[in-house]
């Protein structure tokens, strides 16, 4: 039995297997298509604090229309967790009750379609904005 086509598909197998693993390392997006109602996508502005589909809330550090309606956000959590150098708190009352304490989770900011943006919370008080906007590229 000629067995001297096995090395060729072996490589191939094991470059597969690499390139797929180092995608999900990297944290490259999967290509999902976003799933929209017809009409426009929201207008969110950077600065601004919109609460998503699944009810999370986001901050908006920056609006890219241009490669499919993409905004960079990062995401705000009622959670401190001291172990993480980027997580900024928040003056309580920004998001949500007043006096409960949120936190910006400025190490981690993501990229969301704009048609998840579901409704518009707030705006960031000016001053914090200063201090995080270059993190998503924002103005």
């Amino acid at each position: 039995m000629d067995t001297s086509w096995w090395p060729a598909v072996a490589a191939v197998v094991a470059v597969a297997l690499v390139v797929l693993i180092a995608g999900r390392r990297l944290g490259l997006p999967r290509r999902t298509p976003a799933a929209h109602g017809p009409g426009p996508p929201p207008r969110p502005r950077s600065g601004e604090l919109w609460s998503v589909a699944d009810g999370r809330t986001c901050l908006v550090l920056a609006v890219e229309s241009v490669r499919g309606h993409r905004a960079r956000v990062a995401w705000i959590t009622g959670k401190y967790d001291d172990r993480r150098a980027g997580v900024i708190p928040l003056p309580p009352g920004t998001v949500g009750a007043q006096g409960r304490a949120g936190f910006l989770e400025a190490d981690r900011p993501e990229e969301v379609s704009l048609w998840e943006l579901r409704r518009r919370v707030g705006v960031l008080d000016p001053a914090l904005w200063d201090e995080v906007k270059g993190l998503g590229g924002g103005r």
